[in-house]
């Protein structure tokens, strides 16, 4: 294509391109010319017009995709966890923990209210000591660090904004859990699918991602979000053993399941990984309100996810550090996590049981949530199951690249005995897999 321009430096080159963007002329989607195209049709060198597109690029309305050129950036805000607004349906697709489960942080909070003052260590001493003991599992690296942030998408991004530069190549699981979809596209990375089968993963996936150029890899050891798997041993050794040929890219361990797991904790960040962390989030057992995680990783990027937690600007609250570290040393909450855990696994294996028993083969994998094949499109599930009082999660948005097959991500845990049996009911009407018949006056399957 041709773009009318004018400007022959590289500010006057993207700003004619950044014009004609918010204008709207150039849409979403759309290929720019090649470097060389641009450069020879203004008789400029190319390196002007790399310049001219790398401005771009850093202002987030470009993105280079290796081969596929570069196009201007699609700015669809990535979906995101949690209740739908404005609506009266019944909404199974939340990704939410159950609130009767979630610890009672009061007791834990009155005896966290020290002041702290400006210049004070950013990092309560009684919480990193903890944290480096429950962190270290399966590392082999004894110069670890302790970080903590304001939950896990907090460090992910701090993780990826000390490591990268905009447009750098992020190996994303694909599908991929939406809050890391929407850090690395907010902060203008190129996602780079790798393929997750049933045991997490593949390999063959991540090697391509490595071949392409990938300067960071998120991964998801145990309860991948929306599938449910977890790495097994070989897996995770296999994937050690192809990192291993790439130590110096920042790989990142996302174990945001952790004391609810029911699966083992297999690591992929082996003994030749030099750029590398493992995320634990507590939003998932104190629940999503206590923004805070721990990072545990090496020395050089834990002093770049260190740079904007500094004792005279910004922390994350200590009033919060100590609530956690009095919760998750407390015998009676642990055994309260603990029944939350077999409460989550029970819940979601006993409605795989009962969508298979109605036709809908279900693995019920780990985490809050089911990932649930469909023999039909899932938006015409969707919408059917609208008309009967439900609101579910189509699987397309988890999906970097297009959908190899047509999914709903439930999140069911909660439901009572009578409105799992009547869900797992409507869903096999609305797949087709069971007629529906009219008892007293309602129409149920």
């Amino acid at each position: 294509m041709t773009i009318d321009m004018t400007g022959r430096s590289a500010s006057g080159i993207a700003s004619d391109l950044r014009e004609r963007i918010e204008r709207g002329e150039l849409a979403p989607g759309t290929l720019l010319p090649s470097v060389r195209a641009v450069a020879a049709e203004l008789g400029v060198n190319r390196n002007t017009v790399v310049a001219a597109y790398r401005q771009l690029a850093q202002a987030g309305l470009v993105e280079a995709r290796g081969r596929g050129g570069t196009r201007v950036a699609d700015r669809t805000t990535v979906a995101q966890e949690g209740y739908a607004p404005g609506t009266v349906l019944r909404d199974v697709g939340t990704g939410n923990p159950d609130p009767t489960l979630i610890p009672d942080p009061t007791a834990a909070l009155v005896r966290s209210t020290r002041p702290v003052l400006y210049g004070e260590p950013v990092i309560d001493p009684g919480l990193e000591a903890w944290a480096r003991d429950w962190m270290a599992d399966q590392l082999p690296h004894d110069d670890l660090r302790i970080t903590v942030t304001s939950g896990a998408s907090d460090a992910i991004e701090r993780l990826l904004a000390q490591a990268l530069q905009r447009d750098d190549a992020v190996a994303l699981e694909d599908p991929c859990f939406l809050s890391a979809l929407h850090t690395v596209r907010t902060g203008g990375y190129r996602a780079v699918p790798v393929a997750v089968d049933a045991d997490g993963m593949t390999v063959d996936g991540l090697s391509a991602a490595l071949d392409a150029g990938v300067r960071a890899v998120i991964v998801t050891p145990r309860a991948h979000n929306p599938t449910g798997a977890s790495l097994s041993a070989e897996r995770a050794a296999a994937l050690r053993d192809v990192l291993a040929a790439h130590p110096y890219v920042l790989v990142i361990e996302d174990d945001h399941f952790s004391l609810l797991s029911r699966a083992p904790l297999h690591s992929v960040i082996g003994p030749a990984q030099r750029r590398w962390a493992r995320i634990r989030s507590m939003s998932k057992f104190l629940g999503p309100d206590t923004c805070l995680a721990v990072t545990a990783s090496d020395p050089d990027t834990a002093d770049g996810l260190a740079v904007r937690l500094t004792p005279g600007t910004t922390w994350v609250s200590h009033i919060l550090q100590r609530m956690t570290l009095a919760l998750v040393t407390d015998d009676a909450v642990r055994a309260d996590i603990e029944r939350a855990a077999a409460h989550y696994a029970a819940r979601n294996a006993a409605f795989a049981r009962a969508l298979t028993d109605r036709g809908l083969p279900v693995a019920p994998g780990d985490g809050l949530n089911l990932w649930v094949p469909m023999p039909a499109p899932a938006a015409d599930v969707r919408e059917e199951l609208m008309r009967r009082g439900w609101l579910v999660r189509e699987g397309d948005p988890f999906f970097l690249t297009p959908a190899t097959g047509s999914f709903l991500r439930l999140t069911v845990h909660d439901l009572d005995e009578a409105s799992a049996v009547t869900l797992a009911d409507d869903i096999a009407v609305a797949a087709g897999t069971r007629r529906p018949t009219a008892r007293g006056g309602r129409i149920e399957a």
